[in-house]
């Protein structure tokens, strides 16, 4: 099969879709591999160390678009890339179609096989593809929101951790998944006062005995999450539904009661946000201030330690992509329910319920079409 990667053009993107370890895996599976010119340069992989792997350097996006069957990439395709789809491409990479009703008319008009990483779900119920990025996600929240607490940011203007003598910030996480678990390590590792508010008790317990008497953690409702943030100087929001919009559990009205300067990070933006007024931001221009509180919001976040990143999520995609690549699509969707969990779109028809419902649309058991 012919695999290919280009260069990421959201804002400040610097990950990349495959590595040159990557390409050497492919390559000795008996594919080729076609590279964007330059797609590496942000993660610190120069186009020779491609080469040296086996890859072949196209001089543009468009050249490695029209070239291959299969495209690894990062994130989702943005506008411009639309018109670059042709009829049995195999997309292969994180898509959050829920809140995108664009691109997925795009996909579905473009009759892609869109394989999104967000939803593919093991036989344990783990989501393989997601907890890389939920993990770094989840450790970032904590720095990005100790950063932006500072007055200069619109902060409070609270160290995170204190200092003999002083107060200790409150941090509250929202949910009890991946994100959460990385989160609080790092909050409780600054030593700050963590409270983790999640439905799941049996999830609650697991963190309360990881964690012990170093946090405090709460069953989720309206009344619970209320009294938390009022009190909190940073709260991390990070709910997921795979492939669904998230609920939105940080509600509008909680902010006029929270302190002035207090931060919220809503680690969901991706697949709406779970907070009503969160709205995308961008590393170029990360908060915006709603009534006295500091949001960050920004749509990609692992982007901002991208050598990281990368590695971190190619380690994990790798496997998937290359049993697409030996079998084709419908044959490892044939052998693997798993691999048929992550295709959200095929030959121009949704194949993902949450995603359907997402959108009112209807959908179809990929099993029907294949």
């Amino acid at each position: 099969m012919k695999i290919g990667s280009v260069k990421e053009i959201k804002n400040n993107e610097f990950r990349v879709g495959l590595t040159p370890d990557n390409v050497h895996a492919y390559v000795a599976a008996g594919h080729e591999v076609f590279i964007e010119a330059g797609a590496g340069l942000g993660s610190g992989f120069a186009d020779a160390e491609y080469v040296k792997a086996g890859a072949k350097i196209l001089n543009s996006a468009r050249e490695v678009w029209d070239t291959v069957e299969m495209m690894v990439k990062v994130k989702e395709p943005l506008e411009e890339e639309y018109e670059l789809f042709h009829e049995g491409l195999i997309l292969y990479t994180y898509l959050h179609l829920a809140p995108d009703k664009e691109q997925t008319d795009a996909l579905l008009a473009g009759k892609v096989k869109a394989v999104a990483y967000e939803t593919l779900v093991e036989k344990d119920g783990s989501l393989p593809l997601l907890v890389p990025m939920s993990q770094i996600a989840g450790r970032l929240s904590i720095q990005e929101g100790a950063k932006y607490l500072e007055k200069r940011f619109g902060g409070e203007g609270v160290l995170l951790a204190g200092v003999p003598g002083t107060p200790k910030a409150n941090v509250v996480i929202l949910g009890g998944g991946t994100v959460v678990a990385n989160a609080c390590k790092i909050a409780v590792g600054m030593g700050a006062n963590v409270t983790i508010i999640d439905i799941n008790l049996k999830r609650l317990e697991e963190l309360d005995n990881l964690f012990g008497a170093r946090i405090q953690t709460l069953v989720s409702n309206d009344a619970n999450i209320e009294r938390a943030v009022k009190d909190a100087d940073l709260v991390i929001g990070s709910v997921l539904i795979p492939g669904a919009s998230t609920p939105k559990l940080f509600k509008r009205k909680y902010l006029p009661e929270m302190k002035t300067g207090a931060v919220f990070v809503d680690v969901a933006i991706d697949q709406g946000g779970c907070g009503e007024s969160s709205h995308v931001t961008t590393h170029d221009d990360p908060v915006y201030i709603e009534e006295g509180v500091v949001h960050y919001c920004v749509g990609n976040m692992p982007g901002a330690v991208p050598r990281t990143s990368t590695i971190a999520l190619t380690n994990a995609t790798l496997r998937y992509g290359l049993m697409i690549a030996k079998e084709g699509l419908e044959a490892a969707c044939k052998k693997s329910d798993v691999i048929c969990t992550a295709v959200n779109c095929y030959d121009g028809k949704l194949t993902n319920a949450n995603v359907a419902a997402a959108h009112g649309y209807d959908w179809v058991e990929l099993k029907e079409l294949i």
